[in-house]
């Protein structure tokens, strides 16, 4: 069996010296708190009660006891690395490491997907590395005020059936798997590319009532499957835990969706910019996929605020744009186009 290429390796290849080898140390720093919550994930309620509501973000998210300890492991791997401050959904804001003159900023969710602990579902940590403003106080939240195309690297840690790091450093996206038997990450997919067209999508259909026009129509459409203008029939997916539903996609192809929806607090979605829109847009745009809210690329969403909530489309390109065509004025929209001359499932 043909030997399998390390994350270290490869990092070592990719960068020697400068922002690049500051770069490549954060990333192992990060692939380095990963293995410690894969071990504890892997645990489940051997580890405890990991799915304890043990306090509440500032808008009021529960927060889970692995939720907590995620977020410790995460910082503390992150305290060896060339990262002047840290931005975590744990956290209400950026927090100094005392390394003022480091070249880097990191961005994390250090638990996608935590309300499915119980359920023995895939979960994830997500992470963005920025590169540092020369102008910006330490800890300001500036630093991370900065559009997705400033993204140095971007990926994700899956504990599922198999632990994983999904990583871009802005040349393809790539999948290096934990092997368990000597716990390195290894190379086991490179340049991943997001089938164009799909016949798959991901949404939360019980919110329907809640969505515009819009996603509506789009929904409708593949619902209507062969007998509809699109004349092809769809299957949805919808797990809860968006790492897993990114996965399949950079896999298979797919198309995720999370609007905006009338429910309050709801209006601008419940994703995060910084800590979830911006990197997996930037997986999606090194695979050959896209993202956008609905209305413009996400990687190009300047940021206003450090916990930002933003709409979130992304996946296989041509059906992404697909369903932002759908985001057009109302009526004039359904005249222009025959995939909305038929009436959807869900309408009266």
């Amino acid at each position: 069996m043909k030997a399998l290429m390390s994350l270290e390796d490869y990092l070592d290849g990719w960068a020697r010296t400068g922002e690049a080898g500051a770069v490549a140390k954060t990333v192992l720093s990060l692939a380095s708190a990963g293995r410690l919550i894969s071990g504890l994930a892997a645990q489940g309620p051997l580890a405890g009660s990991m799915s304890a509501v043990v306090g509440h973000s500032n808008d009021g998210d529960g927060q889970k006891e692995l939720d907590r300890i995620t977020n410790i492991q995460v910082i503390e791997g992150l305290k060896g690395a060339p990262v002047a401050c840290i931005a975590s959904e744990e956290l209400d804001g950026p927090m100094a490491t005392g390394k003022d003159d480091a070249p880097l900023c990191v961005a994390v969710d250090p638990l996608d997907g935590s309300s499915n602990i119980d359920a023995n579902v895939t979960i994830g940590t997500i992470f963005s590395i920025l590169p540092r403003l020369k102008d910006a106080p330490g800890a300001g939240e500036a630093h991370f005020f900065q559009p997705g195309t400033k993204q140095l690297a971007a990926g994700y840690i899956i504990y599922g059936p198999q632990t994983s790091m999904v990583l871009t450093v802005g040349e393809g996206a790539h999948i290096f798997t934990l092997d368990p038997a000597d716990r390195k990450y290894k190379l086991t997919s490179a340049n991943l590319q997001v089938p164009a067209e799909t016949r798959e999508f991901a949404i939360n259909a019980s919110n329907y009532r809640h969505w515009d026009a819009g996603i509506r129509r789009y929904i409708d459409s593949c619902l209507e499957g062969a007998q509809g203008g699109r004349a092809k029939n769809f299957n949805m997916r919808w797990v809860g835990s968006m790492v897993a539903e990114c996965h399949r996609i950079l896999m298979r192809g797919g198309i995720y969706l999370y609007p905006g929806d009338t429910r309050e607090g709801y209006a601008e979605g419940r994703l995060r910019l910084i800590y979830e829109g911006n990197p997996v847009a930037f997986l999606m745009d090194q695979a050959g996929g896209a993202a956008t809210t609905g209305q413009m690329r996400i990687l190009d969403v300047e940021p206003t605020s450090i916990h930002q909530r933003i709409p979130l489309i992304f996946g296989s390109a041509e059906e992404v744009a697909v369903a932002e065509s759908y985001q057009g004025n109302g009526a004039a929209s359904a005249e222009r186009s025959p995939l909305f001359a038929r009436r959807g499932l869900f309408r009266s």
